[in-house]
């Protein structure tokens, strides 16, 4: 794509893991270590990166040209999402076609600027959006994000078999909500299980990127528009993050020094 590098998809097989609050923290992190980022929301239905990147309601892009627009930048990130150019209080009631026609406008029609990483936060599921991305630009790798719990797991497996059925590597996992922490006294429990995406990572011979707390903080930050890397750049979960954005890139260099491998077979 013009102006991006490496385009990254964040991705879960179902919704509510905190796939979004990863996205925008691994951007920040990654932005923080000096890369040139943007993030795409590809959830048509139900976008959130305006509201956890602190973009005021009604704010809109500009034209670049007849049919561009710029991206708009927050916390010195570019971003792009349909909460951008539409009333986000009405329901997107939309079919199938006309969500991937919107997903494919925003994808082909920003004017990213010199970016070294463009996040797509991808809707939950294996549906027409992952497809369409998959089939129409070349996508350096994938993060899938899920809790321990065995219900998310199985369908994270659903997420990574898609990606490794169109060609697209599995970077890693996120493990969100991991533990919870209690801020009055200190205890934590690991109330959505253990060891499941260490399980996840093992049988598909990939790696656990980070495990993140389940945590009030990381939530009220990301909903006032100031999420926890920018927030709290010190705490230890902007350390994770940090840690996590430093494996994406290099498994992306990785990859991209690698290089593809080519067979011929009568």
């Amino acid at each position: 794509m013009e102006g991006v590098k490496h385009i990254v998809a964040v991705a879960s097989g179902k919704g509510g893991v905190g796939k979004s609050t990863v996205t925008v923290n691994l951007a920040l992190a990654l932005s923080a270590q000096g890369y040139r980022v943007g993030v795409l929301d590809a959830d048509i239905y139900g976008p959130s990166q305006a509201q956890m990147l602190g973009v005021k309601e009604g704010e809109r892009p500009q034209a670049a040209g007849e049919d561009k627009f710029f991206p708009l930048e927050a916390h010195g990130i570019q971003a792009m999402s349909m909460a951008f150019l539409v009333n986000t209080r009405e329901p997107m009631v939309w079919r199938g076609p006309m969500v991937v026609g919107a997903f494919q406008q925003l994808l082909n029609q920003t004017q990213w600027d010199n970016l070294d990483f463009l996040l797509i936060d991808m809707p939950p599921g294996t549906g027409d959006i992952q497809l369409t991305l998959s089939q129409r630009v070349p996508v350096s790798g994938a993060v899938i994000v899920t809790t321990p719990q065995d219900i998310a797991l199985l369908d994270a497996r659903k997420g990574i078999e898609m990606f490794r059925k169109v060609n697209v590597p599995v970077l890693g996992i996120v493990e969100n909500m991991s533990t919870y922490h209690c801020e009055n006294c200190g205890h934590e429990a690991p109330i959505f299980g253990t060891g499941g995406g260490e399980r996840i990572a093992d049988e598909y011979e990939t790696q656990v990127l980070g495990r993140l707390p389940l945590s009030l903080s990381i939530r009220e930050l990301a909903d006032s528009g100031n999420p926890s890397v920018i927030s709290e750049p010190d705490s230890p979960v902007s350390q994770t993050f940090g840690e996590i954005a430093k494996r994406v890139a290099s498994e992306v260099d990785g990859a991209a020094e690698q290089g593809p491998t080519i067979s011929f077979s009568e």
